[in-house]
């Protein structure tokens, strides 16, 4: 599952995809004049990350970096001395703070001395993930899972494992350059609009060229999976779906119809309006089955987990996601007024349609 969540149904009447198949392991594809699309592997369930790289002048600018691993330098390394030996990354934009896309980051700009882009929420989110690990916020997480009715044999395989994925970064860069939603950046002869939006990752950078319909989604728009929206315990009763929700009725009433959307995972199509309405409605089925459940007894998030998963074998590395995922709905779904929480003696947290 890795920060993704499952396929969604798709509509062949609206979507189309001009790539059959994606870029092999040492390849780079030219999806528009001066952008190319390369893909990087990951060690999860979830096995890759795209990246492209867009005409900068006499260098090119790139659009996230990977994850942090020897095997992602040694991809890299292969790259720079075969299909990019005469590439020149001109800048970085690392669109938010997972470490797929901030992974990196770091070795990027000192191989290349190149300036470091994110918006403000996403670098600190990074610093944050970096350093996360102390007893006080181990301690904080236990607590989170147990009252959401994880017991402890799970709560501690989400708390290990289950999160341990986020420090997967190389040192950060120390310096960056903030990029702000309505900002205009000129990448070579186009200029992008910033658009950020929360719910995947607090503050995730996507970039929208009008003029030449482009549209990089980063991991706000997949084109054939959900991407993963939870809350953790560092900011217990957040609203995340309700801002992912948010955000993407703000991409729908922003973007034409007929732009190339490039994906931070898949591949690249067409048809915005209509995966975000596919996006929408997940979310909403979702929702449905937890109302439905809790209407005649009042369930906790942990015996709401099968309920909504109940397709999927989970690791302590899904399982994390899927509880965080699970959660964020239900705070939603408080936030909505369609359910209540019902307050007991064990202090568990357990919820009721209303």
């Amino acid at each position: 599952m890795h920060s993704k969540t499952e396929t969604i149904p798709e509509s062949v009447e609206a979507l189309r995809y001009p790539w059959d198949s994606h870029p092999g392991a040492e390849q780079v594809v030219e999806v528009a004049p001066g952008v190319l699309w390369l893909r990087l592997k990951l060690p999860f369930r979830l096995n890759h990350v795209n990246i492209y790289l867009v005409a900068d002048g006499d260098g090119w600018a790139m659009i996230d970096s990977g994850f942090g691993n020897e095997a992602t330098i040694a991809a890299w390394t292969a790259l720079f001395e075969g299909a990019l030996a005469k590439v020149r990354i001109s800048r970085l934009i690392v669109t938010h703070a997972h470490p797929d896309h901030l992974g990196l980051a770091g070795w990027i700009v000192e191989r290349f001395q190149c300036p470091f882009y994110m918006s403000q929420i996403e670098y600190l989110q990074g610093v944050y993930h970096q350093n996360r690990r102390t007893e006080e916020r181990v301690q904080n997480s236990l607590r989170f899972f147990r009252r959401h009715g994880m017991d402890d044999s799970i709560a501690m395989q989400l708390v290990g494992r289950g999160q341990d994925y986020l420090k997967k970064t190389a040192a950060m860069p120390a310096a960056y350059r903030r990029l702000s939603h309505g900002d205009e950046i000129a990448i070579g002869a186009r200029s992008f609009r910033i658009i950020t939006g929360a719910g995947h990752s607090p503050d995730q950078v996507m970039l929208y060229c009008a003029a030449d319909k482009l549209f990089l989604s980063a991991d706000q728009v997949l084109s054939k999976i959900s991407p993963n929206v939870s809350v953790w315990a560092h900011e217990p009763d957040e609203n995340a779906l309700g801002a992912y929700l948010r955000s993407l009725k703000h991409l729908a009433d922003t973007l034409p119809d007929d732009v190339l959307v490039l994906p931070g995972h898949g591949v690249p199509f067409y048809g915005v309006k209509a995966r975000i309405a596919q996006l929408s409605e997940h979310h909403q089925e979702r929702c449905d089955l937890i109302a439905q459940a809790c209407r005649k007894t009042a369930m906790t998030s942990a015996d709401l987990v099968p309920v909504v998963f109940n397709k999927h074998v989970l690791d302590a590395h899904q399982t994390g996601f899927a509880a965080g995922e699970l959660i964020a709905h239900v705070n939603y779904m408080l936030a909505e007024n369609r359910l209540k929480v019902v307050e007991r003696r064990d202090g568990l947290l357990r919820f009721k349609s209303i």
